[in-house]
């Protein structure tokens, strides 16, 4: 991991941001695409939609838990 994801890390423990705060950060960082990619990455984009309703029934992926 790098210096700078540690000290995130580091900063959300301590309670000296939220994590609202660091996703708003990553959003008006990132550009459109970037958010795009970053969503398909993770299989959130709107090509696995489908996938997503049926976890919902289901009580969610292990990482949103």
């Amino acid at each position: 991991m790098t210096r700078a994801r540690e000290r995130l890390y580091d900063l959300l423990d301590q309670g000296a941001i939220t994590h609202q705060q660091v996703v708003d950060m990553c959003m008006g960082f990132m550009s459109e695409s970037e958010v795009e990619d970053m969503l398909d990455a993770n299989e959130l984009s709107e090509r696995f939609e489908e996938d997503l309703e049926e976890d919902a029934v289901d009580g969610g992926k292990e990482y949103w838990n």
